[in-house]
Parts: C-alpha cells; sequence; structure tokens
C-alpha cells in the first residue's frame, strides 16, 4: 500500500494542493489499497464511510493534530473523483464504490499529471477543425504548437469562407473578410445583420487574435502555461464557430 504521507509527508504541503491535484494523490493510494491493508476495501470496492472512520483514525493519525483539516481537504478530493466519474457509486448499493477504468490506470502521480492536462481542455468541446490537431499537441504540452495550429485553421477558414486566394493571410485577410457594410459591400463574411460598430468590432477581433497569437513576430505571446494555453484555444473554437455561421 502507498500510504498518503509517503506520497505527501507533511501537512501543510498537502493542504496546500489545489482539490484536482489532492484528488490524484488519493487516487493514487486508492488503487494501492489492497483488502486487509485497509479497511476501507473489501472485494474490489470501497467504502468512504470506513475510509474516514476507520482507516483515518488509527492509534497514530498520519498527519497528527492536523488530521481533521486533512481529512476535511480529503473530503474535497474524494467528491472531485465522483464527479469526474473516477470513482463509481456501485449500482444498487449507494455506500460502496469502485475506481473506474479510466481511474485504475493511474498508480502514480505521474500518471495523474496527464490526466490533469487533458481536464483543463476538454476535447468535446473543441472546434471539430482543430481537434485532430491541435489537442494532440496540447497533451504532449507543445503549447505553442498548439496555439499556432489552431491559429492557423482560422485563418484557413475565413479564407475558405470568403472565398479568398492562397496568397490571403493574416491581419490583412481578417480586415478584408470582416470589412463592416458600410465599406463599399462589406467583407465577404462580414455579419450585415449587426450595427456597423459591432462589425467593426469583430474585424477587430479576428485581426487582433491573429496579430497576437499567429503572427511570428508576436511569438512571444504565445502562452506556455496548459491553464493559458488551453484558454486560448477555446477561444479559437469560438472564434471558428463564427466562422461557420457567417460563410456563405
Amino acid at each position: 500500500m502507498i500510504s498518503l504521507s509517503s506520497l505527501v509527508p507533511i501537512a501543510d504541503d498537502l493542504l496546500r494542493l489545489e482539490v484536482e491535484e489532492l484528488a490524484g494523490v488519493l487516487l493514487v493510494h486508492l488503487n494501492s489499497c489492497k483488502p486487509g491493508e485497509c479497511s476501507a476495501v473489501q472485494n474490489g470496492l470501497i467504502s468512504q464511510q470506513n475510509f474516514f472512520n476507520n482507516d483515518r483514525r488509527g492509534m497514530a493519525p498520519e498527519y497528527g493534530p492536523r488530521q481533521d483539516d486533512v481529512d476535511s481537504a480529503l473530503a474535497e478530493a474524494w467528491a472531485w473523483l465522483q464527479g469526474e466519474c473516477l470513482l463509481v457509486v456501485k449500482p444498487g448499493n449507494d455506500k460502496w464504490l469502485f475506481v473506474s477504468r479510466r481511474g485504475k490506470q493511474i498508480k502514480s502521480r505521474d500518471d495523474f499529471a496527464p490526466y490533469l492536462v487533458a481536464h483543463l481542455l476538454p476535447q468535446r468541446q473543441i472546434h471539430s477543425l482543430i481537434a485532430g490537431k491541435v489537442y494532440p499537441a496540447f497533451l504532449r504540452g507543445e503549447y505553442d504548437t498548439a496555439v499556432f495550429q489552431a491559429f492557423r485553421e482560422v485563418e484557413i477558414a475565413v479564407r475558405q469562407a470568403g472565398s479568398f486566394p492562397d496568397t490571403a493571410i493574416g491581419v490583412p485577410l481578417m480586415r478584408d473578410a470582416f470589412r463592416p457594410a458600410s465599406s463599399s459591400q462589406g467583407g465577404a463574411i462580414a455579419d450585415k445583420q449587426l450595427p456597423i460598430a459591432e462589425q467593426e468590432a469583430m474585424a477587430n477581433l479576428f485581426a487582433g487574435a491573429i496579430g497576437l497569437y499567429k503572427n511570428p513576430q508576436s511569438h512571444r505571446h504565445v502562452p506556455t502555461h496548459p491553464r493559458d494555453a488551453a484558454e486560448v484555444i477555446m477561444f479559437v473554437s469560438q472564434l471558428l464557430r463564427i466562422v461557420d455561421r457567417l460563410k456563405p
């Protein structure tokens, strides 16, 4: 059995973990428990009541006087695991749970790290045009590549939607495609149902995004933290859905 205190020896360090990080620690511990080592585990099932009332309340609690604080944090982590379907209630008996198929794959904290990164960017919420290329790069930690590829797909989508030549690229392409209708006939995919000010804002949105994140000279703005990269990629998905709505 891998004890919690062997994974995180100091109570203050454990309490500083984010709930999803502590959930990973808890899952590693639960996956390592064998019958006879933990009263919470019996016949492949896990009892939350036994975990907190028996395993956590021995003669010498793992975290001494901080045990109550630790248990409160562990209760949050337990709820997170259930919310992520890593711990699942046994059908017909809500007093027992089992570790899901996905959860059983997590045997160490290193195993849990990729799951946390993937959790930041739910694949099902990414636009289909970028899911196949961008999501794998994101999981590999190639955040600058993922963001660049995502915005390249925006450029391609706008070019195709407006029937622009392959030579049309970058900020000038966005300006032409979303040119407000007050300027001659307007851009090929400008939303002419919007007030002129909002059409201009749309053009600025796309041109600014491409200029900031895709142009090589702006590469310094590409996020390198997974959470920031995930947010930018979700923003790209929204841009692509706007193009889907406006293309002829």
